[in-house]
């Protein structure tokens, strides 16, 4: 059995509401195993056979809107590619520094050649952004509530989705997986 976590995009916001303990129920369900959940953002821990992230996000989205009457987007990274994650961050001194400014954005793939600098040059603030691979390192310094660096601007700017964990976050999943 291989671990994996689980992120679910814009849960518990704009009126989509999920109780982490349907999720687990969801996850058990799906024959899942050990799933568990951290805060009340759709973050999902959990074991499977089936070692092809690919093929998890598509099973988990094909499963959630019949369940829970909503679209959601999954992005799943094994165990593995998490601690890969942690090692690849290119911002140390936020993650050791001011660890709840520093985000990871798990990306449903790999931005096109080009998109990091167009990104970049939508920055109007002090942020600061990278990409390694499927992930995308935001920092904050000033705070993420009133960044103009909002999800809808990277989104837009890489053209690809994905969703935002604090490196808080990432480590307690990291831990629990």
């Amino acid at each position: 059995m291989a671990a994996h976590i689980a992120l679910l995009r814009a849960v518990n916001v704009g009126g989509r509401g999920l109780k982490m303990g349907d999720l687990v129920s969801f996850a058990r369900d799906l024959g899942l195993d050990n799933p568990r959940t951290l805060l009340q953002s759709g973050n999902l821990v959990f074991e499977s056979p089936d070692r092809a992230d690919a093929a998890l996000e598509t099973r988990l989205e094909a499963e959630a809107e019949p369940r829970f009457g909503f679209q959601a987007d999954f992005m799943v990274r094994s165990a593995a590619e998490w601690r890969a994650l942690i090692a690849a961050n290119p911002f140390p001194k936020a993650a050791h520094d001011d660890p709840s400014h520093l985000l990871v954005m798990p990306l449903k793939a790999a931005p096109a050649d080009g998109a990091l600098e167009a990104l970049r040059a939508a920055i109007k603030g002090p942020e600061q952004v990278a990409i390694v691979g499927r992930n995308a390192y935001l920092v904050y310094p000033d705070g993420i509530g009133r960044s103009k660096l909002t999800i809808t601007v990277i989104e837009k700017k890489l053209g690809v989705r994905g969703t935002a964990r604090n490196w808080n976050t990432v480590l307690k999943l990291a831990e629990m997986a």
